[in-house]
Formats: structure tokens, sequence, C-alpha cells
């Protein structure tokens, strides 16, 4: 198939998700099923940098669930500190949110709520900022899910994936909510599915428990799975960063 042909690299991205000040993880997308992993995200930034990491994923969960972040001089600290690039998402839901965000030193900005409630706006930051606008896709049963994880949409994630496709994103992040921390696996099979139908290059989130995981992923990057957001099994030593990092530059 054409859509076959979309050759991809693979990036190994290590996630830090902000809550109350600190590196937490949650499990299913829920705020009363959160883990503290570290009380100093900027130290825990920096070493993932140090362990080889080419590119952070920063979650404000705050600012996801209400809009509103609480981050802010931890987020510029961030930027300021890392050499690697960054990208962020958590409430950015209008234009001055995003070009804020972006401003700050963020390379990618990811939206998730506004992409199904205010389609035009995603528009007009594709059109002003072109690939650094990339599209949070959670869902939990297929359905979007909305602010953080709390609402529930009636629009599929292969719908929206297309819809923003049609706008100009260039990626999507795509989170099976349900596996999300649970250690369980990645949704494989639908994580190439959107990728393909779609046509449009995914990065995977949600249920990594070991190598063997990050490998079945990698062995479908020719459907457009371009990397691998790595959460709970970083945290939790099932994964080693600089061991998954070698085996993935021997994989032939």
């Amino acid at each position: 198939m054409a859509n076959q042909a979309m050759t991809v690299g693979f990036e190994l991205i290590p996630a830090i998700d902000l809550k109350g000040g600190k590196c937490v993880r949650l499990q299913e997308g829920l705020p009363t099923r959160s883990t503290e992993y570290s009380d100093d995200p900027l130290a825990m930034a920096l070493n993932w940098q140090e362990q080889g990491a080419r590119r952070l994923h920063l979650v404000d969960l705050d600012g996801a669930f209400s809009g509103q972040s609480s981050h802010s001089e931890l987020i510029r600290a961030i930027f300021r500190e890392l050499e690697i690039p960054v990208q962020f998402g958590g409430g950015l839901r209008t234009l001055e949110q995003i070009e804020a965000i972006l401003e700050l030193g963020a390379e990618r900005a990811i939206l998730g709520t506004v992409a199904v409630e205010n389609p035009a706006l995603v528009s007009e930051a594709v059109r002003r900022h072109g690939g650094a606008i990339v599209i949070g896709i959670d869902a939990r049963a297929g359905r979007v899910a909305l602010r953080g994880w709390t609402d529930q949409s009636t629009v599929t994630a292969m719908q929206l994936a297309c819809r923003m496709k049609d706008l100009g994103v260039e990626r999507i992040v795509y989170t099976d909510v349900s596996r999300d921390g649970m250690l369980r696996g990645v949704n494989i099979d639908e994580t190439e599915r959107l990728a393909l139908e779609a046509k449009i290059p995914v990065i995977a989130s949600g249920g990594i428990s070991g190598p063997e995981d990050v490998r079945a992923l990698w062995m479908r990057r020719e459907a457009g799975i371009e990397g691998v957001i790595l959460g709970r099994a970083l945290y939790e030593g099932k994964l080693d960063y600089r061991d998954i990092a070698t085996r993935a530059s021997l994989w032939t």
C-alpha cells in the first residue's frame, strides 16, 4: 500500500509528568491513582538528557485537568537548562498559551482537548507554527478523552486523527488511556492502524512494560510509528534508558 511507504526514524522519548511540583505517573489517566517518583523534576529532566535522550516529553497534568498551569517557573527552568528539544503538553487551549510555551523554548506544543472542541484554533496554530504543533490523542475504548482524561467525547481516535491530518498537522501522540501507567503492554495494533489509515506519523504512548514492547513498535516503524514515550517502565526499572537505546541502535 502507498501509505506503507512512509519511512520514519524511531525515537525513544522519556516522559516527565508534573503534578503539584513533583514528577509523577498516573495509572489509567486517573489523578487519584498517582505515584510520585521525584520532587525535583528539573534534576530528573537533566538525568534523562545525561542518559542519552534526544528529546523530552513534558506534561503539565495540573494544566491538563484545569486548563491553568501552576508550574510556570519550573517549566521555564527545564527549558533553560536542557540542551535537548522538549515537546510540551497539558492545558494548551488558546493561541496565547500555545505561543507562550513555544516562546519559552518548547520545540513542540501538544494540543489535546482543543483539537476536539476548537479545530479552527488548531488550524490557525498550524498555519502560524507548522510542525511545532502536535496533537495528543488520548483514547479510552476508542473514544477521545478530554481535559486530562476526565471527560469522554463521542469522537473516535481515528476520526480525530483524520481531521487533524486534513488541517495540516504533521504528527500525533497516541495514548491508550486504559493502558497508561499499567505496564500491560502497548496497544500496538491500534497505534499502527491509526498511522496507516490516517496516514500521519504517530508517537506511541501508554503501557510500555519492557524492551519487547519497544522492539514490537520499532518493527512497525514503516507503518508510520516514529517513536515511543517511556514513562513508568523507566521509573520502575523495567527499562534502562541507556540499555534500550543501545539495543535499538543494533536492531535490524
